[in-house]
């Protein structure tokens, strides 16, 4: 039965349930309240929130609620407060209308729908009703047209569009192979962007319980539906899916500038399991001559699984070890469950049992489940105090001289058959208790929180990296994040590039899959595919659990460790650009790699393109994910794009086909892109030469600005004005072409000495003219490419080469 509106029952579960739906009904007053705009319905209230310019909260209260006390509480995802200005309300024959500077929304006097609209009036969408039921389950419906599509939703398995699938917002530990039907992983973000033509806009919903984002039931509707909790959803416009990702980010918070370490090359085993295999490990990469920055400590390196300790055989001297490994360049990141072990004789137990940090059952009793130190119990981390204490146990880690921590097991994953928590567990949330149902998905979030905020306060001012499994959206505040338990398969690869884009869609710019698989068996070629793609992820570990066959660089032989090698290296080689790009997420929240939808919104073809990604706006990557392939399709976006390797030039706009032996990952840079780049070092402690190379793509007619970052990469001095930002501009017309390098800020000494800056493709002439060399500057050509070479600008610099044909 439908007690307001008139569509078909909505899909739940799958299901088509028969139940008695209930409706806001008509419109029965309007009211502006402090910084709310109060919708009375005849069954209940809509509370909306102008959050800044483009962003509009909307939160459903379904009852009538005489004492008008109207709960606006969210989530801890949601770092920008409520505006106090308001707009004006103006009231048509059939609606009322709010007009924002981006929005203008009309909600509907007949039965409270609501209709967000551009500025010029043009409809973006209809919420065209919010039903719920006696459980206060609610179902909110939107209307879409037959072109849309969808990205964004975190860590989800599939092609990059989410047209046509359904998911559910539960964060789970799924070891079985992830396929394309498995609707829940280890992330949820309820943040869905939808793209229609012309135009983009979000969709966040901020409830961390159970709840559903259902595009496939119905061909012209979309729904979000929730179990438990409230119904509190933002409305985040666009018009382009950039201005939505930014104002999403501006909502739940951007990423914090890790330290430089933490982009290196990261070695991974489940597990290395004594203190001598882990540093023949790390003085094999430098025997090598592979770069390496991170070695990882999966569960073994623990006394007994117990968190917080060293197994005083297998590692006897944990401190001497982490000293010897930083003298080689190397830092160790372990890892760190919630799973605390019941044991009477264990510290850290007693302390979470005695300081009543422990996740409750409904008698009052701590909850325990099983997880790898078997009978566990887990801190209650909706307490502040306890985030507290949690934190603080990390000084067991930083006085030993580790600066990262990798958090696991934190959806929480318990070895029963729901695989987490009781729903009815209880957590006492600063003493407004909540039922673990109700904000199981903020679990992981808050875990890493705790780790973030304790390690920031034992570090001495030293930047810390955190890495998760699970999250909700606001993850990027605290910690990178990494697709969990995927295989070694080749499908896996491949799925990898669309996980990680639609992270990146999320809000999650640091984020990466296991590299080689995490379980089964690698092969050579597996692994040089897969390390080729990785090298330009942004998170970069290679990773495998016990059984499977190893995986170092090395385990195949001669000629992959060769490839591992020269691709790993790359990924040193390309640190300025990569770093400048992790800048630019911390400060707009732009992802370092990205869907072609992103930099081409109108371009049909790269609507669900997801087996080739840009890193940045201006590299295609176009990573081999088959056995036995030495070449693929590549579709080139419209613009003149260049091969990396040959430097060959062609025309976009359509697909070429790219030959691609073993050792080459087809990649392209395009026609007036600036990509800076050094010498390879073995690890970002490592002093480089101090040459910083510009490579110049020149086309014949170019304006293109990079902003080129640098930092002393470990500290948070860049917060108090030690940073360089050099804004790097080429302009170029038939007859010259014009490079600046504008100084935007110097306040660090630089670890660049030496410029050298290659045009690439200018076609110079024995009466081109060179103005604007520094003094002490050179010039040379060469095949085609001039180079400039002088000492780093502290001014500005205008290199203007006049082409005299």
């Amino acid at each position: 039965m439908l007690n307001s509106g008139a569509i078909s029952p909505v899909n739940i579960e799958n299901h088509q349930i028969q139940k008695e739906l209930f409706g806001m009904g008509r419109l029965t007053g309007i009211s502006q309240e402090e910084n709310l705009l109060i919708v009375q319905g005849e069954h209940g209230i809509l509370a909306l929130n102008k959050m800044s310019e483009g962003i509009i909260r909307i939160k459903l209260f379904p009852e009538l609620l005489t004492s008008r006390v109207l709960d606006m509480t969210g989530t801890i995802a949601v770092v920008k407060e409520a505006e106090h200005h308001f707009p004006e309300i103006q009231e048509t024959k059939e609606a009322y209308l709010w007009e924002t500077k981006h929005v203008i929304l009309e909600i509907s006097k007949s039965d409270c729908s609501l209709r967000f609209m551009d500025k010029a009036g043009n409809k973006v969408v209809n919420n065209s009703l919010l039903l719920w039921d006696e459980k206060m389950a609610v179902s909110g419906t939107f209307n879409v047209s037959p072109d849309t599509h969808y990205y964004g939703l975190g860590e989800k398995t599939g092609f990059l569009d989410k047209r046509g699938e359904r998911y559910e917002m539960w964060n789970s530990d799924v070891f079985s192979p992830h396929v394309p039907e498995i609707e829940a992983l280890y992330q949820s973000i309820p943040f869905l962007i939808v793209h229609e033509p012309q135009m983009a806009y979000g969709i966040y919903l901020d409830n961390p319980g159970r709840t559903f984002f259902d595009m496939r039931s119905q061909k012209d509707i979309y729904s979000i539906h929730t179990e438990t909790g409230s119904f509190d959803y933002y409305f985040i416009a666009g018009p382009q899916i950039k201005d939505v990702l930014k104002r999403y980010t501006s909502l739940t918070g951007r990423m914090q500038l890790p330290p430089q370490w933490a982009l290196g090359y990261h070695q991974s085993r489940y597990s290395y399991l004594s203190q001598d295999e882990v540093l023949q490990l790390a003085h094999t990469f430098r025997e090598k001559d592979i770069p390496c920055d991170v070695i990882h400590l999966d569960i073994h390196h623990m006394n007994e699984y117990r968190v917080f300790t060293f197994d005083p055989v297998r590692f006897p001297d944990p401190a001497a070890m982490i000293q010897e490994l930083r003298e080689l360049g190397i830092r160790i990141v372990p890892i760190v469950d919630p799973g605390v072990k019941v044991d009477s004789n264990y510290k850290i137990y007693n302390e979470g049992v005695e300081g009543g940090h422990l996740c409750l059952k409904p008698d009052g009793e701590p909850f325990e489940g099983p997880v790898w130190p078997g009978p566990s119990v887990f801190p209650d981390f909706t307490d502040d105090k306890t985030g507290e204490w949690w934190g603080g146990l990390h000084r067991f880690y930083t006085e030993a001289g580790i600066e990262g921590i990798w958090n696991d097991m934190n959806e929480p994953a318990v070895f029963s058959p729901t695989m987490t928590m009781d729903e009815d567990t209880i957590h006492n949330n600063n003493g407004s208790p909540v039922s673990h149902g109700t904000v199981h998905n903020l679990y992981g979030l808050l875990m890493c929180k705790a780790t973030a905020e304790g390690l920031k306060r034992n570090l001495d001012g030293r930047r810390s990296f955190v890495l998760t499994r699970a999250g909700y959206a606001g993850i990027q505040r605290y910690a990178a994040v990494w697709t969990g338990d995927n295989r070694s398969y080749w499908e896996h690869m491949a799925m990898s590039m669309p996980m990680v884009l639609n992270l990146g869609l999320s809000g999650v710019a640091f984020a990466g899959p296991d590299v080689g698989g995490f379980a089964y068996h690698a092969s050579g070629e597996l692994l040089a595919r897969w390390i080729q793609m990785g090298a330009l992820f942004p998170f970069f570990r290679n990773h495998s659990e016990q059984s499977s066959l190893r995986q170092e660089p090395w385990s195949f032989g001669p000629e992959i460790e060769e490839i591992c090698r020269d691709y790993i290296k790359l990924r040193y080689r390309m640190m300025p650009l990569i770093y400048s790009l992790f800048r630019e997420a911390a400060e707009t929240g732009m992802p370092i790699i990205r869907p072609l939808i992103l930099e081409y919104p109108s371009d049909p073809e790269a609507y669900n393109l997801c087996d080739q990604f840009l890193l940045g706006s201006d590299l295609l990557a176009a990573p081999i994910y088959r056995p036995g392939s030495t070449f693929r399709a590549v579709y080139l976006p419209e613009g003149t794009w260049y091969d990396y390797w040959t430097g060959e030039g062609m025309e976009g706009g359509g697909s070429i086909v790219a030959l691609a032996p073993l050792n080459i990952l087809p990649l392209y840079v395009k026609g007036g892109a600036i990509v800076p780049q050094v010498e390879p070092v073995s690890s970002t402690l490592m002093e480089g030469n101090g040459n910083l190379r510009l490579d110049v793509y020149c086309t014949g007619s170019a304006n293109n600005i990079f902003e080129l970052y640098d930092d002393d990469g470990e500290s948070y001095a860049y917060e108090k004005g030690k940073y360089n930002l050099f804004k790097l501009h080429l302009l170029e017309s038939s007859e010259a072409a014009e490079f600046s390098i504008d100084p935007a800020h110097l306040g660090y000494t630089g670890k660049w000495t030496q410029w050298t800056v290659h045009f690439k493709n200018l076609q110079i002439t024995v009466r081109s003219q060179i103005e604007g060399l520094p003094d002490g500057g050179t010039v040379e050509t060469d095949a085609g490419v001039l180079t400039l070479t002088f000492p780093q600008p502290k001014d500005n610099v205008r290199l203007r080469v006049i082409i005299n044909k």
